[in-house]
């Protein structure tokens, strides 16, 4: 109710603007005090400042959250929008030729014959000719096109297209024809129309002057359409192709012979096909590690087991990039659910940012949280092998985030380093990067690092060289395929080092000198060309010059294995990693498969932990009135076991809500009273048997009960799912 003053909100929207609402549970009932009665002062045993902390400490995860996966989603936006920029603008540059093409054959415009369906043409000819683009997604899910049409969508609109995306779903036999016009028409006209024409569209299309912009119709998926319906459609577009310049592009995912496959001889014969194709899924997944995990855009990293089931996971789900965004995001919410000082993730943005120096930040963590993190097993274990035991104070925890940094930095470097290396071969970036962060591989190349001389290395068994060719199978292929470059490319992988390697002034060094002695190669090569000498000491000087060659690549694999021994350590070696890195692959593994009704079972018997009240809390696990009544209930249950008598459980139930109302009552009610008091009983007793109703019918529609059968009427039986 509104009071004479106010007005009612004016929002056609408002009534079914739901917002998220909480269960609030009744407060625990206190006994009247009177005026003159003297009070016992009691001491509040409810952890106020606890709370607080834990409430703060909550506040300043999500926060955190907030900050690196708004980070993490940009970037990853950022990164398909540009890995799609090339073919984008190849398709938007034959939307425009098509455009001029279908403007070409258009005679002088006649308002008065807009709405007929046959198109004005020079020389009295009939053109029903439709454009239309076929798009390879190269994708078996529509998960991901979904997405990238929407993207192609505005892209074409900011290059002044009118664009209508149409999903698959709207070409179903269900909807018929005029679903798809409806869909088609509602996007351009803006209005919703029950009797669907295109004649509509040609009206609107002359009277706003729209003549020097094309139509763009998008289906993300042809193969998933009813094959007559489309066929319909496009005979029909094919009719106003001129009057109204209306340009398909479809995604297709298996072959360019989807079309025939799809659509009737008649409608085949309008279509004008051009093909674009799109990156594969793989590509693209390679694209968004080196953006978000390999440089490390929001200080975010995962280890090498969950770095691996990220992608059998991304290869169960058909290829799909959303699954991988899915799982990423999983992956951040349970490092800060786990870690207490997760929540650095964020001082580690704001570095990168150059909002602030996180070392303001440090020193202002409580106590035991600063001792927590030189508790932790990477930083124990770092300081009993190298014996180095510091003061454990914020300055100490900031000077380990930026060595962390540092040789994250490093890391980071050589292993774009291998990348490059291993371009000329087409290695995928997954691969490399599963390899670089497995810490058993560090470990036994730290544990094989004294072998350095040629006698050492001929003492290892074969054995050992194969199991490490295995191990680290990739890595040794790319390193090894270093030798067999041509002088060219080997230079181009020199300039690219020298980019990576910029910081690092002795391996900067080494790769300044690798590209001075190829200079010298290529003049001894020039004046070997230059000099005319016999023909013996010219085949003599190109073997020198093929050695030289053979030269400069061995020190360029002796360089890559050199980078990757003494600066590639794994984030799971580094102290203090445990701050920002994801390891539990057992968690995660078990969020992304998802399991609601016990996750509901869990949240209804421990609910104190989610309200965090203190009349529920102090119980100690015990029943209280105070409690939400399906938490009573579902309690309850637990005593009753697998088949529940509805008499006793709803007994039970009203003892426990009963229990407290009758506790300090020493007085009867008075003969006058006896009669209100009676009517007052039977309007409990039947609420009570509302709100048992309710949280039965509660429990039915979470799953956890089966409702009666007819052999037992009188009993429910309880679903358990091994809380």
């Amino acid at each position: 109710m509104y009071s004479p003053n106010e007005h009612p909100p004016t929002d056609p929207l408002a009534e079914n603007n739901l917002q998220p609402f909480f269960v609030l549970h009744k407060a625990s009932k206190s006994t009247a005090i009177s005026p003159g009665r003297p009070t016992k002062r009691r001491l509040d045993s409810s952890p106020k400042v606890s709370l607080n902390n834990e409430n703060k400490n909550e506040n300043v995860k999500m926060e955190a959250f907030q900050c690196v996966w708004s980070k993490i989603e940009s970037k990853i936006k950022d990164v398909l929008r540009s890995i799609n920029a090339d073919v984008f603008d190849e398709i938007g540059q034959w939307v425009r030729e098509s455009f001029n093409e279908i403007c070409s054959c258009r005679g002088p415009v006649d308002p008065s014959k807009s709405s007929l369906p046959y198109p004005f043409v020079h020389n009295g000819g009939l053109v029903k000719k439709l454009f239309t683009g076929l798009v390879f997604t190269k994708n078996i899910e529509t998960v991901d096109d979904i997405l990238t049409f929407a993207e192609l969508g505005l892209n074409l609109k900011s290059r002044g297209c009118y664009v209508a995306n149409i999903s698959s779903l709207d070409f179903s036999t269900k909807n018929g024809i005029g679903g798809c016009l409806r869909a088609f028409l509602r996007q351009l006209l803006m209005v919703d129309i029950e009797a669907a024409d295109v004649s509509l569209l040609a009206s609107w299309y002359s009277d706003h002057g729209k003549y020097e912009k094309p139509v763009v119709v998008i289906i993300e998926d042809m193969e998933r359409c009813s094959g007559a319906l489309l066929s319909d459609f496009i005979n029909m577009l094919s009719e106003w192709s001129v009057k109204i310049p209306i340009i398909l592009i479809a995604g297709v995912a298996t072959s360019a012979d989807a079309p025939r496959n799809v659509l009737t001889a008649r409608a085949l014969q309008y279509l004008s096909t051009s093909i674009f194709s799109l990156k594969c899924p793989a590509e693209r997944l390679d694209a968004i590690i080196e953006a978000v995990l390999v440089k490390n855009c929001a200080g975010f990293s995962v280890g090498h087991k969950v770095a691996t089931f990220l992608r059998n996971y991304f290869l169960r789900q058909d290829g799909t990039v959303t699954s991988f965004v899915r799982a990423l995001k999983m992956a951040i919410i349970q490092q800060l659910s786990i870690e207490p000082l997760s929540f650095v993730l964020k001082l580690l943005v704001d570095e990168g940012d150059r909002k602030r120096s996180w070392y303001e930040d440090l020193a202002n963590l409580p106590e035991e949280l600063i001792k927590h993190s030189f508790e932790l097993p990477s930083y124990r274990k770092y300081s009993v092998n190298w014996n180095n035991h510091v003061e454990l104070t914020a300055m100490s925890l900031g000077h380990g985030l930026s060595e962390m940094q540092r040789l994250q930095e490093l890391w980071r470097s050589r292993l774009m380093c291998l990348y490059e290396a291993g371009r000329y071969h087409k290695v995928a970036l997954l691969d490399l990067y599963l390899e670089a962060l497995d810490p058993e591989l560090y470990n036994s190349r730290l544990s094989n690092q004294g072998c350095d001389s040629a006698k050492d290395r001929s003492f290892l068994s074969n054995n050992d060289k194969l199991f490490k060719l295995q191990k680290a199978e990739v890595t040794n292929q790319v390193i090894r395929k270093i030798r067999d470059l041509p002088a060219a490319k080997l230079s181009q992988l020199l300039k690219s080092w020298e980019r990576l390697t910029k910081g690092t002034m002795e391996v900067h060094e080494k790769i300044m000198e690798l590209q001075s002695q190829m200079v010298s190669e290529d003049v001894k090569s020039h004046k070997a060309e230059l000099t005319d000498i016999s023909k013996r000491h010219i085949n003599r000087r190109c073997l020198n010059v093929e050695k030289d060659a053979c030269t400069s690549n061995d020190n360029a694999v002796t360089l890559a294995g050199q980078m990757i021994r003494d600066t590639m350590q794994p984030i799971e070696c580094i102290p203090f990693h445990e701050l920002i890195c994801f390891k539990d692959v057992d968690n995660l593994q078990s969020a992304l498969a998802g399991d609601p009704r016990r996750r509901i079972q869990i949240d209804l018997l421990n609910f104190y932990k989610i309200l965090k009240c203190g009349c529920c809390s102090n119980s100690g696990g015990t029943l209280s009135p105070s409690m939400h009544d399906t938490s009573i209930m579902y309690t309850l249950a637990q005593e009753h076991g697998d088949l529940i008598n509805l008499h006793d459980w709803f007994q039970s139930f009203k003892a426990s809500i009963s229990s407290s109302g009758k506790k300090g009552l020493k007085k009867l009610a008075s003969p006058k009273k006896r009669k209100e008091n009676t009517s007052s009983q039977n309007n409990s007793d039947a609420l009570l048997q509302a709100r048992f109703c309710r949280a039965v019918m509660e429990l039915q529609i979470s799953g956890l009960l089966r409702m009666p059968s007819k052999r037992r009427p009188d009993c429910v039986q309880r679903v358990a799912f091994g809380v």
